[in-house]
């Protein structure tokens, strides 16, 4: 159901249960080790969320199965789910979905715990249709989603739980980059690469920072600020920095 592959310093996690990659209990557990494995890997520091379908990235936990379900057993999954997006949000690594198919409710939930989401052109639809079920999102849908798009369009996106475009997506500023479907992959792995060449340490300090601060007052954000750039200081990478911008040469970052 999860397939994780390495490519130098970036880690390529793949979303494979057909039909639609709609979730389970045993799909959130997976993806659970997935992320267990992807923060123990001291040399990778970007991560692509795909999917194997280029019909859906997610449809969100499987219906079918959460109506046959006990309660205490979907509650196990929604906590799973929730750990999962937490140990995403919390990781060293910068998370990239790359969205190429449908991507609703908890799969929606997932793409927004990613640091930044690249996503296809197309016709295929966004949403979080909780509402019409007589939920709302339980895996952070109701936070992230005003966090990223802003309280009021986010309450009229959740308010009658009705599907989206990815053009209404990067207009609302739910994606940061939108790309022909042909390109979207080799894009963001381009990116990825790009970034992952960088120093690690100074880019996990640059997201803790920036997700962290943006919970905070603006004194306590710059003080959150001045603890990670001081940190960094003595670190190998910093004088590697400063050493190559000095001879005019390329860095060679090592993380330490």
């Amino acid at each position: 159901m999860i397939t994780l592959e390495k490519n130098g310093r970036v880690l390529e996690l793949t979303f494979n249960r057909p039909p639609a990659n709609a979730y389970t209990l045993e799909f959130m557990q997976d993806l659970a080790r997935a992320l267990d494995t992807i923060d123990a890997d001291t040399e990778a520091s970007v991560v692509l969320l795909t999917s194997a379908s280029d019909k859906f990235f997610c449809a969100g936990a499987d219906i079918k199965e959460f109506s046959r379900n006990s309660t205490q057993h979907n509650q196990q999954l929604v906590a799973q789910a929730r750990a999962n997006t937490a140990q995403m949000e919390a990781s060293d690594k910068l998370f990239i979905a790359c969205i190429n198919g449908h991507v609703l409710g908890g799969g929606l939930e997932l793409a927004m715990a990613c640091d930044l989401r690249f996503a296809a052109r197309g016709t295929y639809l966004w949403g979080l249709p909780e509402i019409k079920l007589g939920l709302i999102p339980g895996n952070g849908g109701t936070q992230r989603l005003a966090r990223l798009v802003g309280i009021s369009k986010a309450l009229e996106l959740l308010a009658t739980g009705d599907n989206f475009v990815a053009q209404d997506a990067f207009d609302f500023g739910l994606v940061n980059r939108l790309l022909h479907p042909e390109e979207l992959l080799e894009s963001a792995r381009a990116y990825a690469l790009q970034v992952a060449q960088g120093p690690a340490l100074a880019l996990a300090a640059t997201k803790h920072a920036v997700r962290d601060g943006a919970q905070l007052s603006l004194a306590d954000g710059l003080a959150l600020e001045k603890k990670h750039c001081d940190a960094l200081y003595d670190t190998e990478d910093a004088a590697e920095g400063f050493n190559a911008f000095v001879e005019k040469r390329v860095a060679k970052f090592n993380g330490r």
